[in-house]
């Protein structure tokens, strides 16, 4: 289905379709063709997909159509709002409205209100009102005490990352703001899960809403996972060599640390490759040029934290590189979902060294996964790796650390007093 059929004004489409085009959006994904449709005809809206199936765009590119035929509103009026868990994310939808509103005979005013920042900067731009706030539920309430916005035109409100939302803690924020907003509204809810907290939310903040669920199964992204053993130390040269052998002209790459994202894209600068970091200690203005330059291509190679790097939609990311395996096993499944987006393949590659073995066991534990290890020539590993953990017939488990109870037995054998 192209995106002509979504119920889109002809008036608009054709510059909707060339910024979508330029987005990477080709044709539309399964969550906007169904989503898309329902939002233009003013009704409520639960859609449920995964990762990367384009709910963002699901929900900005009607929003958009809402913006440029409606009416100027008061003064301080917000007539879209927008809320989402993270600033991160904050960003990443303000951008893509931003983006998609590229082409359109006028551009909305998109406001950011997220919290960790100066709150005065914000209220300066809530002056005479926003088409469009993207807001954390915290700030929106901050803004809301100091009179800095009225929601009494509200006539759109998104709920994105729902579940998210929840998970964070912004229940108490969540029931506190639909009590302010008008009860003649529509509401788009987004979401990955659907848990009962976020049935009592559609319950009581929605009119008989279209549901929407994308089978997660069906959209499972194309991505093939490789391992390769390299010593910790030569990992940014086996990096910058995979990027020349490979010609991937685009990589995320993810480290553990804000630290580390300057001392890797330092080093890799030094070998001759385009790259720059992106941590949290970023300002706004840095972080949307850092994104910008990698999304048109002037920056070759990202090196983000998993802070950073959440809400980042690059579409067409050929490869996500863990540098620095994640700390949480759930994390590696985010991590490699920034590629294989909108319908294309994916690659994700994890170096793995002697320390970090046994941590990659627990990842492919924890997600079901059994991943081919491999040895790129030149980079073979010296260090060798601890054996994985075995019942040893005796008690002891092979692979760990020996127990009080081994070192005796093992000194009794032996005929030599235990270690201490």
């Amino acid at each position: 289905m192209p995106f002509s059929h979504l119920g889109l004004s002809p008036y608009l489409l054709p510059a909707l379709q060339r910024a979508l085009q330029e987005q990477g959006y080709v044709q539309p994904t399964p969550v906007q063709q169904r989503a898309v449709p329902v939002i233009v005809q003013g009704r409520d809206v639960i859609a449920m997909a995964p990762t990367g199936s384009g709910k963002t765009a699901a929900f900005v590119v009607p929003l958009l159509q809402q913006f440029i035929t409606r009416e100027s509103g008061a003064a301080r009026a917000v007539p879209q709002l927008v809320l989402v868990p993270t600033r991160e994310l904050a960003l990443q939808v303000a951008e893509t409205f931003t983006a998609l509103a590229a082409h359109l005979p006028r551009r909305p005013k998109v406001v950011v209100a997220v919290g960790g920042v100066s709150i005065n900067p914000q209220m300066m731009e809530l002056r005479g009102g926003a088409d469009v706030l993207v807001a954390t539920p915290g700030r929106l309430l901050d803004l809301l005490s100091h009179n800095a916005l009225s929601l009494k035109q509200l006539a759109t409100l998104v709920l994105d990352e729902a579940d998210r939302l929840l998970d964070l803690g912004f229940g108490e924020e969540l029931a506190q703001i639909l009590l302010k907003v008008p009860a003649k509204r529509q509401t788009l809810l987004f979401s990955a899960t659907f848990p009962p907290a976020i049935a009592r939310l559609a319950a009581a903040g929605l009119r008989d809403p279209q549901r929407i669920e994308i089978d997660s199964h069906a959209e499972q992204p194309e991505i093939t996972q490789r391992a390769i053993r390299v010593d910790s130390g030569r990992r940014t040269q086996l990096l910058a060599h995979l990027l020349r052998q490979q010609g991937w002209p685009r990589a995320l790459v993810f480290v553990g640390s804000r630290h580390g994202s300057e001392v890797v894209a330092d080093k890799l600068a030094k070998a001759g490759v385009s790259a720059a970091a992106l941590h949290g200690d970023l300002s706004n203005g840095r972080r949307l040029r850092v994104l910008q330059s990698f999304r048109t291509g002037e920056v070759q190679v990202l090196v983000a934290t998993d802070v950073a790097a959440r809400g980042i939609d690059i579409v067409q990311l050929p490869v996500v590189v863990n540098y620095d395996l994640p700390r949480s096993p759930a994390d590696y499944t985010h991590r490699i979902g920034r590629t294989g987006r909108a319908g294309e393949s994916g690659l994700a590659v994890s170096f793995v060294s002697a320390d970090t073995e046994a941590h990659l066991r627990l990842i492919e534990k924890r997600q079901q996964l059994q991943i081919e290890r491999e040895q790129v020539p030149g980079f073979e590993p010296q260090d060798v790796a601890a054996p994985a953990a075995v019942a040893d017939g005796n008690g002891g488990i092979k692979g760990r650390r020996p127990s009080k109870k081994d070192r005796l037995r093992a000194a009794a054998a032996a005929g030599t007093p235990p270690a201490k």
